[in-house]
């Protein structure tokens, strides 16, 4: 099978597998290569891949869908990071949960400035106007 992860900005993931293992709302599932065509909506968690020399791989995934049509396994997620074992997997989602909750505080900031400079165009208008 070929597994590719893609993300909104680029393609994470490109390369042959002999497995997937991820989690849909009603639990884990297993994609062989002989696997049905499938789609599935995936949680937030952890998807597990195995490469052709039979080495595992664990990718964190921020829900997403996964496609498989022949050979071909899309995941489309908007969130993912990749780690050698589940150690590793953990302290990278911790650090990159921090950057986006950072990112998010930034952005709401902003937001915030915006509003209150548009309510104050909005008042400088309505004085003017008036007098």
């Amino acid at each position: 099978m070929n597994l590719k992860v893609l993300l909104p900005t680029e393609i994470f993931i490109k390369q042959p597998v002999t497995k997937i293992i991820a989690e849909a709302e009603n639990g884990s599932f297993c994609l062989l290569p002989k696997h049905v065509d499938f789609v599935s909506a995936l949680l937030p968690g952890i998807l597990t891949y195995v490469d052709e020399r039979q080495c595992e791989y664990f990718l964190g995934v921020g829900g997403g869908i996964l496609t498989k049509t022949g050979s071909e396994v899309r995941v489309s997620t908007i969130y993912a990071v990749q780690g050698e074992d589940l150690g590793t997997l953990r302290q990278k989602v911790i650090e990159q949960f921090e950057i986006m909750n950072e990112r998010e505080r930034l952005a709401r900031s902003a937001i915030a400035r915006l509003e209150a400079d548009i309510l104050r165009h909005f008042v400088k208008q309505g004085v003017s106007a008036d007098g």
